[in-house]
């Protein structure tokens, strides 16, 4: 029997899911929850072979929590739900370690077929989202770079930006020069537009 942690925000769906699920044999779904900060502490408790994860619930500061379950419970696969149209966010979240991706448009089949496939230790990757994520520009930012440009996206001065990253303005105008340029964007807010379209501040 597979033992699965379904984390799922939307109540109806995460419901409808689990009972899906829960109708094939060798499937069981030990925990269902609808938020990240669950995830963690009710694994270490169940101890699931897989864990399926949608994306919605995972931010950049959140994918510390899946780098975490790695390495507590290596065990578990983690499979995550995914659309296609944040090729960016997939990207980062590879480097993770989890076990796959399965589109959100699959059907319940796929996704049974998904889940036995990670408890065997194999990765799972969805056709659909391959696509997408081989498809889709890097993202030529650094992890910095790409904070001073989360920042700026709200209108913030250079000043505001260095108070709020712990840097100097000389900096933060450094920074500022590479991201135009990495962007090919004339200004500050053509960056930000060039960025939020590729995926890249997801």
């Amino acid at each position: 029997m597979i033992r699965i942690l379904l984390a799922e925000p939307m109540n109806l769906l995460r419901g409808a899911l689990a009972a899906t699920l829960s109708l094939e044999e060798d499937l069981d779904v030990v925990a269902d929850l609808g938020r990240l900060d669950e995830v963690l502490p009710m694994a270490r408790a169940v101890s699931p072979d897989v864990a399926v994860i949608n994306t919605d619930l995972l931010a950049d500061p959140d994918l510390r929590v899946v780098g975490r379950m790695n390495l507590e419970l290596p065990h578990c696969g983690i499979l995550l739900l995914a659309c296609a149209d944040a090729p960016a966010r997939l990207s980062r979240t590879l480097d993770t370690g989890v076990r796959g991706f399965i589109d959100k448009q699959a059907g319940p089949r796929e996704l049974a077929y998904g889940i036995r496939q990670a408890a065997r230790g194999e990765r799972v990757m969805d056709a659909r989202l391959a696509v997408a994520v081989l498809a889709a520009p890097r993202n030529p930012l650094s992890p910095r770079e790409r904070d001073v440009l989360v920042v700026a996206a709200s209108g913030a001065p250079s000043q505001e930006i260095a108070a709020k990253l712990h840097l100097t303005a000389g900096t933060v105008r450094n920074y500022i020069s590479a991201i135009l340029r990495k962007t090919g964007a004339r200004n500050r807010l053509e960056a930000v537009r060039i960025a939020e379209e590729a995926g890249w501040l997801d």
